[in-house]
């Protein structure tokens, strides 16, 4: 380019920005699609992107509301048995002398 070359770069400054999360956790700057959210390489062009749905949860139904609620319920569970056993533990060793049944 000669020296005396003026660019003209406000329509491009001007250009609506892609702002697809990036690795280093900033905004992508890259230029979007005409008549899209995203650039290039976010998932503007046709083609691009993901499949819609999510198809790899359908395959093994690991975060399925019945799984999760599964998941749930043994953590519950495994929280209660290790308060018992705390209990267990900090309880003083050797027999009561409560009485085995009512009569005496």
């Amino acid at each position: 380019m000669s020296a005396d070359h003026v660019r003209n770069t406000r329509a491009m400054s001007a250009s609506p920005r892609c702002g697809a999360g990036t690795r280093g956790g900033h905004a992508c700057r890259a230029p979007a699609m005409r008549g899209k959210l995203r650039c290039r390489m976010h998932g503007g062009a046709p083609g691009s992107g993901a499949p819609w749905g999510n198809r790899n949860a359908r395959k093994h139904g690991a975060f399925t509301q019945e799984r999760i609620a599964e998941r749930r319920a043994i953590r519950e569970l495994l929280g209660e048995a290790e308060r018992l056993l705390t209990d267990l533990e900090c309880a003083p060793q050797g027999r009561s002398k409560a009485p085995a049944s009512g009569a005496e």
